[in-house]
């Protein structure tokens, strides 16, 4: 599996809680340990999608890929 596959087989554990609130979450790249992901839907522009991000995303794909140290927006 590529980094790539298991960043994304990572966020797919999340992706749920996402869609229910009405938003997705597509990885863009991964680059020099940084996983850059593009929150949409009613992700995209909610004053709360940096928790979102930080708390739910990153915290499991930085445990489930190690040699992600971050998880970043586009």
């Amino acid at each position: 599996m590529t980094i790539e596959e298991r960043v994304n087989a990572a966020i797919d554990k999340v992706r749920p809680g996402i869609a229910a609130d009405g938003g997705e979450v597509w990885l863009i790249k991964v680059d020099d340990g940084v996983a850059w992901v593009q929150m949409l839907g009613a992700c995209g522009g909610c004053p709360a999608s940096n928790m979102t991000l930080k708390g739910a995303i990153e915290a499991i794909v930085v445990a489930e890929v190690p040699e992600i140290r971050e998880v970043m927006q586009v």
